[in-house]
């Protein structure tokens, strides 16, 4: 297991700015995820790691080895790219086999490593096969014997699960999970879904626009985003603009309409937000996080009153999308066989002020 350290690294691709200022230690077989839209820069700071790109300023470290201007060959980096990048003429035991050949590895001992790489990725006995032969699900996992019969010291993914189907994609994330605890590779993935990044993940790198916008594990990022766009990227959020009206100690109570106020606390906001009366003020409030309520409870604190104006039952849960006065809230219950409410009821909710989470 080896560290790896991005020490400031930008990359320029002429007058485009590709990736600026990335500073990251990704501790030693850690599972660390690059999360963010196309176009962020999380697959130019990948491919900078691998050595196909180098960087304009900064310095790449493996450990205590600077290898910022070391071809990919020197780096013993495994990668499985998004495309999977087979051979289609070869079978999947020279596809395994290819990096081993390349290193001039004896025969015997290909054979006894490829022989185990397919036994890592269930693929005992599919030696034989051609690559159009498999399914996608099947080349995706002949894609990462090959990276990881080299045995290297670092594993990098490139979105490997884009190509596949829902029930494939689960199953394969939780295949990959499974080899990364198992080896204790440091592995680096990629990818632009946040279901991916979030079930995988010990920590996630999330990226706009080149710049690195937080970094922490998933449930720091998902319960304190440090800005608006970390709050909508990162799973579904109510993103309400107000106004602060009061801080009373521990609570700050904030004006989102002419007759709509929520109470929330103090600490439930991110380093960036400025907590003074008169402030604009930005609330992020996940759906799973509000209640509904009963006719008797609509007059405590923070329980807010509209129309559902959308229902969705999907088996799993109850989503509501409900206007509120001019503001809209979406809402989802976990199924437990309570009554549908259908478009055009009226509902009232409560938003608990520990769920009500403040960004600049």
């Amino acid at each position: 297991m080896i560290d790896v350290t991005l020490d400031h690294v930008s990359k320029q691709f002429g007058n485009v700015k590709g990736v600026a200022d990335v500073h990251i230690e990704i501790k030693p077989g850690e599972f660390f995820t690059f999360l963010g839209p196309s176009g962020c820069g999380k697959t130019t700071t990948l491919r900078m790691i691998a050595g196909f790109y180098f960087p304009s300023a900064g310095r790449i470290l493996f450990g205590n080895q600077d290898v910022t201007n070391l071809p990919p060959n020197k780096r013993n980096t495994g990668m499985v790219f998004q495309n999977y990048a087979l051979f289609p003429h070869m079978t999947v035991f020279e596809n395994i086999a290819f990096g081993l050949q390349v290193r001039k590895t004896s025969k015997s001992e290909i054979v006894q490593r490829v022989e185990r790489a397919q036994k890592q990725v269930h693929l005992d006995g599919y030696g034989n096969r051609r690559i159009d032969q498999l399914s996608g699900g099947q080349q995706q996992r002949v894609a990462l014997a090959r990276a990881l019969v080299i045995e290297p010291q670092i594993l990098l993914l490139d979105e490997p699960l884009s190509n596949l189907d829902a029930k494939l994609r689960e199953e394969t994330r939780l295949e990959i999970k499974r080899l990364q605890l198992e080896l204790g590779i440091t592995t680096i993935y990629v990818t632009h879904d946040q279901a991916e990044a979030m079930s995988m993940s010990d920590r996630i790198m999330v990226m706009q626009g080149g710049v690195v916008q937080q970094i922490g594990t998933p449930e720091q990022i998902y319960n304190r985003p440090v800005n608006r766009f970390v709050a909508s990227f990162i799973g579904e959020s109510n993103l309400w603009e107000g106004t602060v009206e009061r801080i009373e100690g521990e609570e700050v109570v904030v004006r989102f309409a002419p007759d709509l106020i929520l109470r929330g606390l103090v600490h439930n906001s991110s380093p960036a937000c400025k907590l003074e009366v008169g402030a604009s003020i930005t609330a992020s409030i996940r759906p799973e996080s509000v209640l509904e309520v009963r006719s008797e409870e609509l007059q405590q604190e923070n329980v807010v009153k509209g129309n559902v104006t959308i229902s969705e039952f999907t088996g799993i849960s109850v989503n509501y999308m409900t206007q509120i006065g001019t503001m809209q809230l979406k809402a989802m219950f976990v199924n437990q066989g309570h009554r549908i409410r259908q478009r055009g009821e009226e509902i009232a909710f409560f938003i608990p002020k520990e769920s009500i989470y403040f960004v600049g």
